[in-house]
């Protein structure tokens, strides 16, 4: 078996262009996993095999890999920064046990920073923060410690300080061990010597150190006192505070370099042996039952306990469906075979391999705590559980947000059509955030994802990957529509064709819910006036009606139906009468009952230079924008509003030419509000037309 406590599992996250890749780049090499550097300028990272990631120069999924380093294994996630993929970096972050919390020197904590750490929070990640880009014009190690306190509400420890600053910037300073790490201008990052501090940073030094100090000593009561009483904490001592604080997310250890330059990468590698968790250390994950409550139990990290594995990735390659996964306790083994808790059904491990990107070396046998990826497993999808068939259990799922953008695509050749539907069906499989549906009335496919970027890409990968050329139509907003008054209705459906009739009389009342409630129902008849076995009919006529609202056909939220009384037949009632009943009843109640439309609100942030500051703003209002606040950054003004997605569209355009191309956003989705009269009324009018375009 091998010793968990040389494993890492680590994921590497940022804004976009903050140089997460190039990071993991230079990790790979100095560990000598790869011997030439691939730089993503280029359009040759390792991890970004992807053809759209090499022309875009971006990160779309998440690539896998693992490598070495002083003995201790490290299975390490390259995410994407771009919110429209965040999804990826969501559901990397649930299967790892720590980070590095990628920032650029001069950008420092910028918009999709913010989410990341926010997911990151949320699944209770420990963290390295590596303040990378110091050689950039603008670069500003300490104003990016600022900004991570006062943004992110977090607390660094700063673990070393730079040598100069961009074109100068030279090394970094070790602040526990008071060494200077000195790179060449080769470029190698192998050639660098240890000296002793530089005379002038002395005393930055040593603020900085105590400051360290006086931070991590609270994680040891008896360190604590000693160092009250004047004694100043071993080297050992304080690494084992720093360990304990990072591992309970009081703090996080700050790091500086620049990745490009090959400066100050080996120190973030020991950060990661010395102060992430092992898979051990972590707390294990709860185990819930079919409903999705926790059960109590816990996957605990141990080989020797029954298979408990998480599918946290599908990806479909020429060598078939590839399923990442990692194990929190047992051991997966060739051949075995293994339950499906989602599906009930049962798998053989046909091939295990490890992975190195998009290359792979097969494996015989994996143990708690390893990533892998499985060959050919079928029925599978992200989220699910795979555990030991005679002592089943579910780990706790992922939950993924709705999509809030769609289009119509066709095949341009006409018999692409089938081509195309299993192209889509394999691209949902593997990307739990797109969607794909066929319109009933027009036929159309529709898909569906989280941004213009996302559901261009998908039709990116339509073309090269599989080979199907699609006509793309002008995007959708996912509208929904909700009601403003409580009304109180009657209906009786009743039907008499010879033999037995049908008969149900339902008296309900229809009453806006709470906003993100959705459908809620609940029955107070009392008396038998509707016998109680009919509530469930009653029930499923109006969840069935709901998926189409009365106004533009769009699905109805956040209401609430009391059953109050009724009537029924000893021989004609059944559950298909009150079924009807109440599918009737809701299209004769809804349109009483202040039908409107509600549009999706999305979080806007928009970095733009100061001299843009009017044009941005003013854009923003003219797109029904809210804006919520505007700070300062040394580069320019980062502005926050809401705005509807309806207005955002072909934003980034317009952006950059207000800004000489100099102006970033990011934008996600926020919540549903109510549309204005003169939107609705057109959304409403669009609604009709597309309905007698389909009938035609």
């Amino acid at each position: 078996m091998k010793d968990l406590a040389l494993y890492r599992n680590i994921g590497i996250f940022a804004h976009v262009d903050a140089g997460k890749t190039t990071t993991t780049e230079r990790i790979l090499k100095l560990t000598g996993k790869i011997h030439k550097i691939g730089e993503v300028h280029e359009g040759a990272a390792t991890t970004d095999f992807m053809e759209q990631e090499q022309e875009r120069g971006i990160t779309i999924q998440s690539a896998a890999t693992t490598c070495f380093w002083k003995d201790y294994q490290f299975n390490i996630i390259d995410t994407p920064g771009h919110v429209d993929f965040t999804i990826e970096v969501y559901r990397s972050l649930k299967v790892l046990d720590g980070g590095i919390g990628v920032f650029c020197g001069s950008g420092g904590v910028e918009p999709q920073s913010e989410t990341n750490w926010r997911y990151a929070n949320d699944s209770k990640v420990a963290r390295l923060i590596y303040v990378n880009k110091l050689d950039r014009t603008g670069a500003n190690f300490y104003n990016v410690v600022k900004q991570v306190k006062d943004i992110l509400a977090a607390t660094p420890v700063v673990m070393t300080l730079p040598i100069g600053l961009e074109t100068e910037f030279k090394g970094v300073v070790d602040v526990l061990t008071r060494k200077a790490w000195i790179w060449d201008d080769s470029g190698d990052p192998e050639k660098y010597t240890i000296e002793e501090v530089p005379a002038d940073m002395v005393d930055d030094v040593e603020l900085y150190r105590e400051q360290l100090i006086e931070t991590v000593v609270d994680q040891d009561d008896a360190i604590m006192e000693k160092y009250l009483e004047g004694e100043e904490p071993t080297l050992e001592e304080l690494k084992k505070c720093i360990r304990k604080g990072t591992r309970e997310l009081a703090f996080f250890p700050t790091y500086c370099g620049s990745s490009f330059k090959n400066k100050g990468v080996q120190l973030v590698l020991d950060g990661v042996i010395d102060y992430l968790p092992n898979p051990t250390e972590v707390n294990p994950q709860p185990e819930v039952d079919l409903d999705g409550n926790e059960t109590g139990t816990f996957a605990i990290v141990d080989p020797n306990r029954p298979l408990r594995a998480l599918a946290f990735k599908i990806m479909d390659d020429r060598y078939g469906v590839l399923t990442f996964t990692r194990i929190y306790s047992g051991v997966l083994s060739k051949g075995m075979t293994i339950l499906n808790t989602a599906t009930g059904k049962t798998d053989r491990v046909g091939r295990l391999v490890e992975m190195h990107a998009n290359d792979r070396i097969e494996i015989d046998t994996a143990q708690a705590g390893d990533i892998v990826a499985i060959v050919g497993m079928k029925n599978i999808q992200t989220g699910h559980t795979i555990c030991d068939p005679k002592e089943p259990a579910t780990l706790e799922p992922m939950v993924f947000p709705d999509p809030v953008i769609s289009i119509a695509i066709a095949p341009k050749q006409k018999g692409s059509a089938e081509k195309m539907g299993m192209a889509l069906s394999k691209m949902v499989q593997e990307d739990p955030s797109f969607y794909v549906e066929t319109d009933q009335e027009s036929g159309e496919t529709i898909i569906k994802g989280m941004g213009e970027l996302h559901l261009d890409i998908k039709v990116d990968i339509l073309k090269r990957t599989h080979g199907v050329e699609v006509e793309v139509g002008k995007p959708q907003v996912a509208y929904r529509e909700s009601i403003t008054k409580v009304i109180n209705d009657s209906y009786t459906h009743k039907k008499q064709s010879g033999g037995s009739g049908q008969f149900g009389r339902i008296d309900y009342t229809i009453a806006p819910g709470e906003p993100g409630s959705g459908f809620v129902f609940q029955s107070k008849v009392s008396g038998g006036t509707v016998p109680r076995e009919f509530w469930p009919a009653v029930q499923k006529g109006f969840e069935a009606s709901i998926v189409k609202g009365v106004l533009a056909g769009y699905p109805c939220v956040d209401l609430q139906i009391t059953l109050t009384d009724g009537a029924f037949h000893p021989v004609d009632s059944s559950a298909i009468a009150f079924e009807i009943a109440a599918r009737a009843g809701y299209r004769q109640t809804l349109p009483k009952a202040g039908p409107q439309i509600l549009e999706p609100i999305m979080n806007v942030d928009v970095f733009t230079p100061d001299d843009h500051i009017g044009d941005v703003i003013g854009d923003l209002n003219r797109r029904r924008g809210m804006i919520k606040s505007q700070s300062s950054t040394p580069m320019g003004v980062r502005i926050k509003a809401e705005a509807p997605l309806s207005e955002m569209f072909g934003y980034i355009g317009d952006l950059r030419t207000m800004t000489s191309g100099r102006g970033q956003f990011s934008m996600e989705f926020s919540h549903y509000a109510p549309c204005p009269r003169n939107i609705a009324d057109e959304v409403i009018k669009e609604a009709k037309e597309r309905e007698l375009a389909a009938a035609k």
